[in-house]
């Protein structure tokens, strides 16, 4: 599975630290869920399974935020799961102090 044009755009758009990461996390999510299809969705890469997201990350103010749509079945309590109803479980990068 390659990695969409439109994934590599946003990546490169991105500073230099925060590029190498985006970098590394959709090589990683590419290698790691191979039978998935990606793209930039709602502004950020996103990888599906027949056509549900799955997993995917974005640059915010806090730092780089990794998402998982079905994170809380992961069953960790330390991680940070968006709502009360909602099963997508997200984390954020430590931004690097220069």
């Amino acid at each position: 599975m390659e990695i969409s044009a439109d994934i590599i755009n946003y990546n490169h758009s991105q500073m230099a630290d925060d590029k190498a990461i985006c970098e590394l996390l959709a090589k990683e999510i590419t290698t790691q869920l191979p039978e998935t299809e990606n793209k930039v969705w709602h502004g950020h890469p996103v990888w599906f399974i027949d056509g549900n997201p799955i997993a995917g990350y974005s640059k915010q103010k806090k730092g780089l935020r990794l998402m998982f749509w079905s994170g809380k079945d992961f069953n960790e309590p330390s991680l940070n799961i968006i709502g009360e109803n909602s099963k997508m479980l997200q984390f954020f990068t430590i931004p690097l102090v220069k």
